[in-house]
C-alpha cells in the first residue's frame, strides 16, 4: 500500500470513530438541532477531504455518468414503461403527496411552498405498497445500486422552486425526464445550478444567474449535485415529472465506508421512518 493510500485509510477511519462518536451525543439533541449539527459535522468532513484534493469536487451537471452508474442506464432504456405507469398515476394526482409532507423543511428558502406533489418509491427502505402500484418502474430501481431515496417528483404548471442548497455532500442527483410538457421545445422546464466555489461560500441565492441551465427531455438523464445553489421551474401550462434519485456518490473506498455508515445510522432514525408512512398513497 502506498503511503498516500495509507494516508487516506488512516484518515477515512478516523473520520469513521469521530462520525460514530459525533452521532452519540447529537441523537440526544431535539430534532431541528440534531440535523442540522449532522448536516454540518459531516459534510465537514467532505468538505476537508475536497480542500485538500483527495475528494475531487463535482461539476454542476454530469452529462457523461454512465461509466460511474451504468445501471441508470436502464431506466432510459426503459422510459415508456416508467412514462406509462406515471401518466396512470396522475390520474389520481389529488392523492399524491405533497412534498412539505416529507420532512421538506431540511430545505432553505421555503421552496416547498410551490404546487409540488411526489410518489416516493424509497426512502431508506422500498415502500412496497406504493412499488405494488407502479411495479415495472419499481422492479428497475430495484436494479440499481447506492440508491437511497427514488420518487416521482411532479410540478404542477408555472411553478418555480426558488433558489437553495441541498444536504447531503455523500449524495449525488439523478433526473430522469418522464413527462416533459412538448419535450420542452420552448424550453419552460429547468434546472439551474451554479457550482462556482465562491459564489456558493456568499449563500447569495442571487447569484443562481451565473449558473448553468439544463433543459429536461423524456427519457433523457442527468446526474447533478445539489450541495450547490440550484433551482429550478416549470413555466409551462402542464405538469412536469422527472424520476429524481438520491445516488451515493462515487469516492475512495475509505471514505465511502464512513460515507455508508453516516447513511446507515441516518436512515434508521425516525424522521426518516416518518417520510415512509407520509408517503403512502392509498390505493
Amino acid at each position: 500500500m502506498s503511503a498516500a493510500a495509507l494516508a487516506l485509510l488512516l484518515l477515512a477511519s478516523a473520520a469513521i470513530l469521530a462520525g460514530y462518536l459525533a452521532w452519540r451525543r447529537i441523537a440526544r439533541l431535539p430534532g431541528k438541532r440534531k440535523k442540522a449539527l449532522l448536516k454540518k459535522t459531516i459534510n465537514g468532513v467532505f468538505i476537508g477531504f475536497e480542500e485538500r484534493g483527495w475528494l475531487p469536487r463535482t461539476p454542476a451537471f454530469d452529462h457523461d455518468y454512465h461509466a460511474r452508474h451504468p445501471s441508470l442506464a436502464l431506466l432510459e432504456e426503459h422510459h415508456p414503461e416508467i412514462q406509462q405507469e406515471c401518466l396512470a398515476l396522475l390520474g389520481r394526482q389529488h392523492a399524491l403527496t405533497d412534498i412539505a409532507k416529507l420532512g421538506g423543511s431540511y430545505t432553505e428558502h421555503g421552496i416547498h411552498t410551490a404546487a409540488w406533489k411526489t410518489f416516493m418509491f424509497k426512502s431508506g427502505k422500498f415502500i412496497d405498497a406504493n412499488c405494488a402500484l407502479c411495479p415495472k418502474t419499481a422492479a428497475l430501481l430495484r436494479q440499481i445500486p447506492g440508491v437511497y431515496t427514488a420518487f416521482f417528483s411532479v410540478l404542477e404548471p408555472r411553478q418555480v422552486l426558488t433558489p437553495h442548497w441541498g444536504y447531503y455532500k455523500g449524495f449525488l442527483r439523478y433526473h430522469l425526464g418522464v413527462v416533459i410538457p412538448k419535450n420542452n421545445a420552448d424550453r419552460k422546464c429547468y434546472l439551474r445550478v451554479n457550482a462556482d466555489a465562491a459564489d456558493n461560500a456568499r449563500r447569495d441565492p442571487d447569484l443562481i444567474e451565473n449558473g448553468e441551465t439544463y433543459y429536461w427531455k423524456n427519457g433523457e438523464g442527468v446526474v447533478f449535485d445539489d450541495n450547490y445553489i440550484h433551482d429550478a421551474a416549470n413555466l409551462s401550462d402542464e405538469v412536469r415529472v422527472v424520476l429524481w434519485l438520491d445516488i451515493r456518490r462515487p469516492m475512495p473506498w475509505p471514505l465511502q465506508a464512513f460515507n455508508m455508515l453516516c447513511l446507515a445510522i441516518a436512515h434508521r432514525d425516525p424522521s426518516v421512518r416518518k417520510i415512509r408512512e407520509n408517503a403512502l398513497v392509498a390505493r
